[in-house]
């Protein structure tokens, strides 16, 4: 989970976040938002703004080319760092690690590694253990008193030297530097995966390897300064692209949420984002250009209100308008900001008809009337009397709500009428079906198509609802519509 806010709340809403998610690890991202600053009287200028992160789950950090507050491009360089072998810190401490404190025995006529031996206890001198003829043994390194560890234990280092990962760094004798470097298994796996390559072998037969092209990459550090992520470049102005005339107070850069995403997201080309606090679109807008940079899939669903601001809600009534009057509501944020900002972004076009003028110009450059390849729907979640929604009457009402519930693909089935103007039995999509009249299950369980998640049945008994589920495929979500529609998305009994 994201969340993004100004300095005003961090402290709040980082002490609630901790009692929503316990056991969640919860990290602060400061983002460099205004380089210039924001001057306000008497108090220090204002240049960024947070984001909570929400770790949930095993959900994992996916790293990039850059680190996020310097320039450097990770993804150009080809070097491959060595992890050191001897551990320092109060987690090193030998006592902490007795399994790793053992000797490495170098020969003596090139100083270069003969043997890795076994591990001794606490309680056992280094010097009854003996060298092999010929070599010297180096122990872990000992400062102030202090005995550390190697960062393996013996059986792990013969296994990483096996595979050519274990070398020497320039040993001095004289001054008791005896530098130890391995490669670990996350680097090996990534020479299985193609990421890291092998170039040759070095003087001990260790491996010389080197990151394909563009595979570098880096964790990104707790402070982002990017010149991509100024809110009012990338933010006020870019929006004023697509909704020109139109005013949304601080809107956030598209490519400091792009990359917030991103972080998480980069393998995961199928995943659904979820936006409670919509606002301009700006995640809708991010989602759609990650699809664009990897040809994912990835959906996005945003909720938002359409409230209006303080001042316009007292004008409105001040002529006697009240919430849900069409005047009042066609300036809410949703009908103002949010639907024409992300219909402009993927069809290109403003809401006059006209080229969305600029270009992006980050990660990949292309013409903004371009837009996306991608699909959108809009919906109004509405109240609904209970009474009036029964059944064969309220079908047009939950009809996006099966949609979502099937994966949010393809067209909506809505109340299909045949030639005759009478409801059809059933209707199939790529995606989901809804078997209207139960007596015709058969050919509607003949009809399944293999592409489909899930299967909706309107039927008040549970003996027919069975039989028809147990005659459709297994791997298919298979929901009973009966009565009171709304019932079977209560919040209480764990649906939609």
């Amino acid at each position: 989970m994201i969340v993004t806010i100004d300095e005003k709340e961090y402290l709040r809403l980082g002490l609630l976040l901790e009692q929503i998610f316990p056991g969640s690890t919860i990290q602060m991202v400061t983002v460099v938002i205004n380089p210039k600053g924001t001057a306000r009287y008497n108090e220090f200028s204002r240049v960024d703004e947070y984001v909570f992160f929400v770790f949930i789950g095993d959900i994992k950090l996916q790293t990039t080319g850059s680190d996020m507050l310097t320039d450097r491009d990770y993804a150009s360089e080809t070097d491959v760092r060595w992890r050191g072998l001897a551990r320092t810190g109060r987690k090193g401490l030998r006592s902490n690690n007795p399994g790793s404190w053992y000797p490495i025995f170098l020969k003596i006529s090139d100083l270069s590694v003969h043997s890795i031996g076994e591990a001794i206890g606490t309680g056992v001198k280094e010097s009854s253990v003996k060298p092999p003829r010929g070599t010297i043994a180096v122990w872990p390194p000992t400062k102030n008193s202090h005995q550390y560890s190697w960062s393996t234990v013996p059986e792990t280092l013969r296994a990483i030297q096996a595979r050519g990962g274990f070398k020497t760094g320039r040993i001095d004798p004289k001054k008791g530097s005896f530098p130890f470097y391995y490669l670990s298994s996350n680097a090996f796996d990534k020479i299985e995966r193609g990421e890291m390559k092998v170039v040759g072998r070095g003087p001990s037969n260790e491996l010389i390897v080197e990151f394909a092209e563009g595979s570098k990459s880096a964790a990104p550090r707790s402070v982002w300064n990017q010149v991509a992520h100024d809110a009012g470049s990338h933010g006020t102005s870019l929006l004023e692209r697509f909704i020109p005339g139109r005013k949304f107070p601080f809107p956030k850069s598209l490519y400091a949420v792009e990359d917030s995403i991103r972080f998480f997201l980069k393998d995961k080309p199928n995943a659904i984002v979820l936006d409670f606090f919509g606002g301009s679109g700006t995640t809708t807008h991010a989602v759609a250009r990650l699809n664009r940079q990897d040809g994912g899939r990835r959906q996005s669903i945003l909720v938002t209100n359409n409230e209006v601001s303080a001042a316009e809600a007292e004008a409105l009534r001040a002529k006697g308008l009240r919430p849900g009057d069409r005047d009042w509501e066609a300036l809410g944020i949703f009908e103002q900001i949010t639907r024409p900002r992300v219909t402009a972004a993927i069809t290109g076009r403003t809401s006059d008809g006209q080229p969305v003028k600029g270009e992006y110009k980050y990660f990949d450059e292309f013409p903004m009337e371009d837009g996306f390849d991608e699909n959108v729907e809009f919906f109004e979640l509405i109240y609904l009397d209970p009474e009036v929604v029964e059944l064969h009457r309220a079908f047009g009402a939950i009809a996006p709500l099966l949609w979502l519930r099937a994966g949010a693909s393809g067209p909506i089935i809505a109340e299909s009428l045949d030639a005759a103007g009478r409801r059809k039995p059933y209707v199939w999509t790529d995606s989901y079906g809804v078997l209207f009249n139960p007596d015709r299950w058969r050919t509607f369980v003949e009809s399944c198509r293999q592409t489909v998640s899930a299967a909706f049945i309107v039927t008040d008994s549970q003996t027919t609802f069975a039989g028809v589920a147990a005659e459709l495929p297994g791997t298919l979500d298979v929901v009973r519509l009966y009565e009171n529609y709304l019932t079977t998305f209560a919040i209480n009994r764990g649906y939609l």
